[in-house]
């Protein structure tokens, strides 16, 4: 079997439609010889935060001399991204055996009517591979919900995180945040422990202290009057917690936020005697690092990189700008169609002198037209582009050095446009 080979029998499965629950996962896992239950975990769920709760976790663990897994979605430039040891991917040679182990077992169940999703068929490769790898500790990302979501099939986690909850995969997971936030709450396990995102939208925190009494399980929501801000920038974030400094690579108000709930989970850890230090956890917060996540990728003109598709999101890039990006800004942006693009150009598109939209490279893509049709209502200068090529041809221009380009929205842009943006910005510094 080829690379090319494993992937299409990876992304030929399904993604969605079929009815929650973790029948399949755990059948699937049995095959393989439950290789989940001799692993262990800090298990992260939420709506915003998850994907730089984990960077900074594993880069803390490895740090600490911890032989550390991490299992993320989604992934910017290459699916192996997803699966990682030790801030290594996987191999494509180990990818192909896995895929090649994986197959026939689900083939099996498939001629017995028992649909396996692509989310079921790369988690339980994940765990087969770190497994194989004798990981210390993984840091596993949830991939929707928490309660029925492939990633649940664990045992009780060395700490369980819960990141900040908003509204989001309403049709799935509920129209309320107490709603989404039961969900969420799915993997506390009895006798847990957990680490809570603070400051959260109405009825979340009392939610998940209702659901932590109910299965014994130790709750710690870090009081921000312990953290205070001491400058950002669009290099990152200083900060002091309990009287020490740290400084993290990502940048926004809500950082400070995801920075503290980690160090509420560190501490749980540390705790449970692993072997952290505040060493470990500067230098790890130091060499954390996620591509498209407020990415700065030049100077001048100024270029930046946010994948983010809810309107938290949203949000938290106008925080960014507004503190940070004073000059004349031009937005490449993409959306889904089963996200709430709407909200999100509400939110961003006053921020904007120019929008140039286009549809992701994905099924689900919302098509250019369509988006530039919303987004004429909060912006007075509005086109559409087909590709990449042209989208970035639209917005250089009448780009000048002191102007501001964002490309922003999916994921699925983000990762299609990262290396001829990155390959534009580095010609016009060479110039």
């Amino acid at each position: 079997m080829t690379y090319e080979e494993a992937m299409e029998k990876v992304n030929g499965r399904l993604r969605f439609g079929v009815k929650p629950g973790l029948e399949r996962i755990s059948s699937l896992l049995e095959r393989l010889g439950n290789p989940q239950k001799r692993l262990k975990f800090v298990h992260v769920a939420g709506t915003n935060g998850k994907g730089t709760a984990c960077t900074l976790l594993s880069s803390v663990l490895r740090e600490s001399g911890l032989k550390t897994g991490l299992y993320t979605s989604p992934y910017v430039v290459d699916f192996r991204e997803r699966f990682q040891v030790d801030g290594e991917m996987i191999s494509q040679e180990e990818l192909i055996r896995e895929v090649e182990l994986l197959s026939p077992i689900a083939e099996e169940f498939e001629a017995r009517g028992e649909t396996v999703t692509e989310f079921e068929f790369i988690t339980a490769l994940a765990f087969h591979w770190f497994c194989a790898k004798a990981c210390d500790m993984v840091v596993l990302e949830v991939g929707l919900g928490g309660r029925f979501d492939a990633t649940n099939v664990i045992d009780v986690p060395e700490a369980a995180v819960i990141m900040s909850i908003s509204l989001d995969h309403t049709a799935v997971l509920g129209d309320t945040l107490e709603q989404i936030a039961f969900e969420k709450a799915g993997i506390i396990k009895p006798g847990g422990r957990v680490a809570l995102y603070p400051e959260q939208g109405a009825g979340v925190t009392e939610e998940i202290r209702k659901i932590c009494r109910e299965r014994g399980a130790e709750l710690t929501v870090p009081c921000m009057k312990d953290a205070r801000e001491l400058e950002v920038s669009l290099e990152g974030t200083d900060f002091q917690w309990k009287g020490r400094v740290f400084h993290t690579p990502f940048l926004g108000e809500h950082q400070l936020k995801n920075a503290v709930t980690v160090l509420a989970a560190l501490e749980i850890l540390e705790k449970r005697g692993y072997p952290l230090t505040v060493e470990t956890v500067e230098r790890g917060f130091e060499k954390a690092f996620i591509p498209a996540r407020m990415e700065l990728l030049s100077r001048e003109p100024l270029c930046l990189l946010d994948g983010g598709h809810n309107p938290g999101c949203a949000l938290a890039l106008k925080d960014v700008l507004e503190r940070f990006v004073p000059q004349r800004r031009t937005a490449v942006i993409g959306m889904l169609s089963d996200k709430d693009s709407r909200e999100a150009l509400r939110i961003l598109g006053p921020l904007f002198s120019k929008i140039i939209t286009i549809a992701p490279d994905n099924s689900r893509a919302l098509p250019a037209e369509e988006l530039a049709e919303t987004a004429r209502e909060f912006c007075p200068d509005v086109a559409a582009a087909q590709t990449c090529g042209e989208a970035l041809a639209l917005s250089f221009r009448d780009l000048k050095p002191e102007d501001a380009l964002v490309v922003c929205g999916s994921f699925y842009l983000c990762s299609e446009i990262r290396e001829s943006l990155t390959g534009k910005m580095e010609n016009i510094r060479r110039r």
